[in-house]
This record gives C-alpha cells, sequence and structure tokens, in this order.
C-alpha cells in the first residue's frame, strides 16, 4: 500500500472522460483528516475542476471503517501547548484557514462530487462531506460533531449546515455532539442517497458506463444513485432524530443559553437515546455550551462564505483560551477522559470569557486570511 496520505486516481469512462477518485489514507486512525491531507486534496480538486476530461470527482475513505473519524487535532495540541495562552498560534491559523478553504471549494465545485461516506463520519470529516454535491450514506454510515466533548464548538462549517436543518435540530446536536445515522442524516440534510456499502463497486462501474459528452453531469450522477438507492431501501434503518422531533424541540424551547443546556441536561425521561444526549452534553464543557449556541445565533443569517470567514476567528481565538486543549488533553493526550474545565457549571460561565471567544484577532475584514471567497 502507498504512503501517500491521500490516494489520487482516474478511471475511465466509456465516452473518454473520466472520475477523479480521491481516497483518504490512513485507516490507522480512520482516516483522520490532517493537514498533510487537507494540502494534498486542495490543489488535486482544483486541478479536477478546471479539467474539461475530468466529469466527475468521487472521495471515499480507505478501509471500511470510516470515511474520517475528524481532524487529526494532535498536532493542534502541540502548537498550543506550546504557545503561551493568549499568544499567537501560526500553525493553529494556518490549519484552519486551510481547512475551511477546501472544505468550502467543496462547497462551490463546478462539477458533481460524489462522498461515498460510510462509516464513522465526525467533526473534518463532515466538513469535506457536507459540502459535497452528492451524498452518500450507507447502513453503517454514523455521522456527528462531538466538539463538546473537546471544548470547541462544531465548525468546518458547522455554523452553516446546523443551522439548516428542521426546527432546532441542528442545535440540539450541535450541542450534544449525538451520533446520527442514515435515515436521520437524509432527514435532516445531510445526506442525498442511501446505498448499501456492497454496491460501492457497482454504482462507480455504472458511472463509469455513463454517456458523459453533452450530457449534464449532475444529472447523470442522480440517475445513477436513484437507481441503487432504490435497491437498497430495504436496509435503511429508522431514524431516532424524526422519531424525538418533538421533544427536541420542547428540549431546546428557552428564553436564553443557559437555560437551553440546563434543560437538555436535566431531561429524566427513560428514553435511552435522550439519556444519552444528555449524559453527553453534561461530560461537556461549560463554555462551549454557550460558544455553540452563540455561534450559531450570531451565523443564522449569514453566507456560506461569512460563515467560514466566522468559524476562522472563532477557532484561532479557541486555540488561545486553554479549553480546546484541555479537552484534546483528556480525550486523546493522557486519555483520562477527566477534562477540568474552566467552569463547573453552565450558569457560572465569566461572560467575559465568553466574549474572548468572538474577539477577531484581525484588523480589518481585508486583512482576513479567508478574505477572498
Amino acid at each position: 500500500m502507498t504512503d501517500a496520505v491521500v490516494i489520487f486516481e482516474t478511471l475511465e469512462t466509456q465516452d473518454g472522460l473520466r472520475l477523479g477518485v480521491a481516497r483518504l489514507n490512513s485507516p490507522k486512525s480512520l482516516n483522520a483528516l490532517s493537514y498533510e491531507m487537507i494540502q494534498a486534496l486542495y490543489p488535486q480538486l482544483s486541478q479536477w475542476a478546471q479539467d474539461d476530461s475530468i466529469c466527475a470527482v468521487w472521495l471515499e475513505g480507505s478501509g471500511d471503517k470510516a470515511f474520517c473519524a475528524g481532524g487529526d487535532i494532535v498536532q493542534l495540541y502541540n502548537s498550543m501547548r506550546d504557545t503561551p495562552e493568549g499568544a499567537y498560534n501560526p500553525y493553529a491559523e494556518r490549519f484552519f484557514t486551510d481547512e475551511y478553504r477546501l472544505d468550502h471549494l467543496i462547497h462551490t465545485y463546478p462539477k458533481p462530487v460524489i462522498l461515498w461516506g460510510h462509516g464513522i463520519v465526525m467533526g473534518g470529516g463532515l466538513g469535506l462531506s457536507a459540502g459535497a454535491s452528492h451524498r452518500v450514506v450507507t447502513e453503517k454510515s454514523r455521522i456527528a460533531m462531538p466538539e463538546i466533548t473537546i471544548g470547541l464548538y462544531p465548525d468546518v462549517g458547522g455554523s452553516f449546515f446546523l443551522n439548516r436543518m428542521p426546527g432546532r435540530v441542528g442545535l440540539f446536536l450541535g450541542l450534544t455532539g449525538t451520533s446520527i445515522n442514515a435515515a436521520d442524516a437524509l432527514f435532516v440534510g445531510l445526506a442525498d442517497r442511501f446505498i448499501t456499502h456492497a454496491q460501492k463497486a457497482q454504482v462507480q462501474q455504472q458511472l463509469l458506463a455513463c454517456s458523459w459528452q453533452g450530457q449534464n453531469a449532475h444529472a447523470q450522477v442522480t440517475h445513477v444513485l436513484r437507481e441503487f438507492e432504490t435497491q437498497s431501501q430495504a436496509d435503511l434503518p429508522t431514524s431516532p432524530v424524526r422519531a424525538h422531533f418533538d421533544v427536541i424541540q420542547q428540549l431546546t424551547d428557552a428564553d436564553t443559553h443557559v437555560e437551553r443546556a440546563q434543560n437538555i441536561m436535566a431531561y429524566a425521561g427513560e428514553d435511552p437515546w435522550l439519556q444519552g444526549a444528555a449524559e453527553r452534553l453534561r461530560a461537556g464543557s461549560p463554555l462551549s455550551m454557550l460558544v455553540i449556541q452563540e455561534q450559531l445565533e450570531r451565523c443564522r443569517h449569514l453566507s456560506l462564505a461569512e460563515v467560514f470567514r466566522s468559524e476562522l476567528s472563532l477557532s484561532v481565538a479557541a486555540c488561545h483560551q486553554g479549553e480546546f486543549q484541555e479537552g484534546i488533553r483528556a480525550l486523546l493526550i493522557d486519555k483520562d477522559r477527566q477534562p477540568q474545565w474552566r467552569y463547573d457549571q453552565v450558569n457560572t460561565v465569566n461572560q467575559e470569557a465568553l466574549a474572548a471567544f468572538f474577539a477577531t484577532p484581525w484588523a480589518s475584514e481585508k486583512t482576513h486570511p479567508l478574505a477572498d471567497l
């Protein structure tokens, strides 16, 4: 097996065009998105976008366990550890700038992007998948934005797509880090088609057999995926999010951010799915509980480009504040799962500490690293 962090290949179609395939290649880490992967993906996707012989792009992960289990944040931790609190962190700015630029490219790609979202799709992996034009989920798909557990917030465009879910479902999922299945993903708008994983090779072969020249490429992909989705319906799971929609609305109906978090954490019913959501929130960072809600509120009516600029400012600020660093330490470095959050309760969070997360590090909009989006 090649040592390349991303494997690129092109497959020829029957009429002489090519399907570009990009495969994240770190199965031992569940294809965690590293900075090296970002550096490899952006120029290749950009080149394929301009190449008239490329009819569409296919994104997948190596192995059968995950498309991408999230960002490879250990190096981020090292950069925070080596940078005095409050000081400028050049690696953090570079990592998030390039990651969000890649995510934005996928959202705005001029050709079909088929995302095979099999297995775990979390955090940075969801950033890659959310913007694809044709997002396929399988019977093994498990999707989540679990940043509450590491003292962060759902970034990589989460401030955009969580706000566009039905009701307050996005707010609930962003706060609790609840993982969702394929049927949930279809319901909340994070997936377009459900196809069983066993049919992946057949789907690719059918795409290669299409006549692309002079045809609407997006329609060609849709036609093929629809055919295989029809054959997969018997394996589609039920949707817990759809089943719990009304209760989610009740739990998130509050006058303040503090009250909303307290409502969810106070859930005392017997439903295991809701119990799990409440437990995850109780274990999360009280500061993040407020950051998440404030960010979603601020981004509610922003464009995609504006959202990524907002997220970059917030993510760079989060690398200065210590909470994110402590969350990574507890989960991935020392693995004691005992984070020492700055605040014990959500109602004791200092408002000045919250405001510090939303202080932009750039002097003006023109100097923002993503000003050109």
